[in-house]
């Protein structure tokens, strides 16, 4: 079948496209404050309304490899992989409330300053590291592999699309910062709405309409119902994709540092919620516009049977294949999917580029060099931002290269993020945990993370044709639905000890590799010597036995909290951490000034109140008459 030819008005709309995005870029990089500030470029002046985050958020979530990859999806398997949007409710809620209210607080700049407020400097460096590594890898895959599909079914220059994408990107990235990054999410975000929109309905308008299509869908059993059956070694069950998918989200919107610094972009901590709230039935709708765009390909090509080539088409070609066939005859529209598909590189690359020089200059640069100026720090940043452009394209030059090691880079993103979900999960709601114990638990959860991908890797190559994509490794949406969730997978049933084990469905990864933190990491710190309260900054923990225990009375709340604090609006402590005192033969308290004591310590004992400790805490009047 010949290529898609691509007339005047693809090219127009094409390149309307790279301009409108290279456009914004330069409009804020010339307007405002002119980028001049660290906080503005990195998290623009904390200025963003939450309907222009919200849309952001979608945009990096909405990746060129979910534009090709769930249509392909629901093509093959049907709609089973709907049930995933159960799972967004939880997996916005659960940042929404616990993450977002705790990040906003801390007036952090990157994710990782958490873990030294939790932890200690160690600690925020591994998770730096392991965040750029995870990064890195992928930068150049999620611009090399669309442009790949695109040209083997196309033509499209390859090269020709991968330098000018990188190129666009990098421009507006480096000159506008993250404002410019948002509000080119924003124009890419309905870009990608309109190619989909378009493909559903030219493609159904072919078939006969939407009735046709659901028909000859049932027909042939691609319509699912729900499947209750809680095996884990199942690829795709509800639970597995309601639940397992909670935690997968909860790795991309509740710790990501792409994400978070979208929230923490927000005016006010009010408009950071309310942009996850709104994120919510944005998504639900790109959801269903890619299982409607794959029950059309589905009833398209029963009606219409498909060629040789495309039978034997990998899978993340197939969606090209389809809009090659129904929009090539309506000018204009082949280019409107390629800019679809290439809006979601850009939101997605952009937002690489701009997190991956907010880490490195918060969490590698400025804390080692003494006093670095505002201007030469901004400076910094813009460069870092350009660097990393630069390093996304030679990735992308390196991804060309590794053949069937591609799809093993491709694993690595959602390897790495159940263990940082894991770590970041252990400092928040177990007060007890400690530094070392951090860095083992992210260790053993990185260890496991490789272990379980690279055995279910090879168990799946021996399983596989010579030609065949891999079998699911990944626990990462934006990641796993063009090249893993595509896949044909081997029988579980026939399958045992650890072979067995290497077929756990990739839904479940993160949830598995955050465990394994959270358990290794308490283990470690209770070996180690556990956290006092005390130690604690209060304002870095979420206390969750005291929010779900809510109705018992408040003497157990001060247990529950594990001898932390509660915090005030301004960081002050409201109900000081019982501390160790022992009365003396005077009637007086040693370690503390004389005649106070902490509301922790003071059963039994007359209390007045009215008397502020030293470190601003409220505390109380001790009466002699006490003793």
């Amino acid at each position: 079948m010949p290529a898609m030819k691509f007339g005047v008005a693809d090219y127009t709309i094409f390149v309307l496209l790279l301009v409108f995005s290279a456009g914004i870029g330069l409009f804020y990089a010339l307007s405002g404050g002119k980028q001049r500030t660290v906080q503005e470029f990195l998290l623009a002046n904390r200025s963003m309304s939450f309907l222009p985050v919200a849309l952001s958020l979608l945009a990096t979530f909405q990746s060129a490899v979910a534009i090709l990859g769930v249509p392909s999806e629901i093509y093959r398997f049907g709609t089973e992989y709907w049930f995933l949007g159960c799972s967004y409710l939880l997996g916005l809620l659960i940042p929404a409330h616990v993450f977002i209210p705790v990040f906003y607080r801390l007036h952090l700049t990157s994710t990782y300053e958490y873990l030294e407020l939790r932890f200690n400097k160690v600690v925020r460096i591994c998770g730096t590291i392991t965040f750029i590594f995870q990064m890195v890898v992928y930068m150049g895959v999620v611009l090399y592999t669309p442009a790949l599909a695109l040209n083997a079914v196309t033509n499209f220059d390859l090269w020709a699309s991968i330098l000018t994408i990188g190129l666009v990107c990098t421009l507006y990235t480096s000159l506008g910062g993250l404002k410019a990054v948002i509000w080119t999410d924003v124009f890419q975000t309905f870009v990608m709405f309109a190619g989909q929109v378009a493909v559903i309905v030219v493609g159904t308008v072919k078939v006969g309409g939407m009735g046709r299509v659901w028909q000859l869908a049932a027909e042939q059993g691609k319509v699912s119902g729900i499947d209750l059956n809680p095996d884990p070694y199942e690829r795709h069950t509800f639970w597995t994709l309601a639940f397992g998918g909670v935690f997968m989200m909860l790795s991309l919107y509740g710790v990501n540092q792409a994400q978070v610094q979208r929230y923490l972009s927000s005016r006010s901590e009010r408009q950071a919620v309310l942009s996850c709230y709104a994120v919510f039935p944005c998504q639900q709708l790109v959801l269903c516009l890619s299982c409607l765009t794959g029950l059309v390909m589905f009833a398209y090509y029963q009606e219409h049977q498909p060629t040789q080539e495309q039978s034997s088409a990998e899978s993340d070609q197939m969606v090209l294949h389809f809009v090659m066939d129904v929009l090539q005859e309506v000018p204009g529209l082949p280019g409107l999917f390629v800019a679809c598909l290439f809006s979601g590189s850009l939101s997605t690359i952009s937002s690489a580029f701009n997190s991956l020089a907010t880490v490195t200059m918060e969490d590698l640069i400025r804390p080692h060099v003494a006093s670095i100026p505002e201007g030469r720090a901004t400076l910094y940043s813009k460069l870092l931002a350009l660097g990393y452009g630069l390093l996304c394209l030679g990735m992308a030059y390196i991804s060309s290269m590794m053949g069937p090691v591609l799809q093993a880079a491709i694993s690595i993103f959602g390897m790495v993020g159940g263990p940082l979900l894991g770590l970041f999960c252990l400092g928040m709601f177990f007060p007890c945990a400690n530094a070392v114990g951090a860095v083992a638990g992210l260790a053993a959860g990185l260890a496991m993370a490789f272990w379980v991908g690279i055995g279910s890797m090879l168990v799946n190559l021996q399983a596989t044709s010579p030609g065949t994509i891999l079998a699911p490794l990944d626990g990462n949406l934006t990641t796993t639905v063009m090249t893993t969730l595509l896949t044909s997978s081997t029988t579980p049933q026939r399958l045992t000890g650890l072979r067995k084990f290497y077929n756990l469905s990739y839904l479940w990864y993160s949830a598995h590799n955050s465990t394994t933190v959270i358990v290794v990491g308490l283990l470690v710190s209770l070996l180690t010597g556990p956290m006092r309260g005390e130690d604690v900054d209060p304002r870095t923990i979420f206390p969750v036995l005291p929010r779900l225990l809510c109705c018992l009375p408040a003497r157990y709340h001060d247990r529950l909290r594990c001898g932390v604090c509660k915090p005030e609006e301004d960081g002050s402590c409201s109900d000081p951490a019982p501390l160790a005192v022992e009365k003396t033969s005077n009637g007086l308290l040693n370690g503390l000034p004389e005649g106070l004591l902490p509301r922790g310590d003071a059963e039994g004992v007359e209390l007045a109140e009215g008397v502020v400790r030293p470190d601003g805490a409220h505390a109380y009047i001790l009466r002699e008459t006490a003793l």
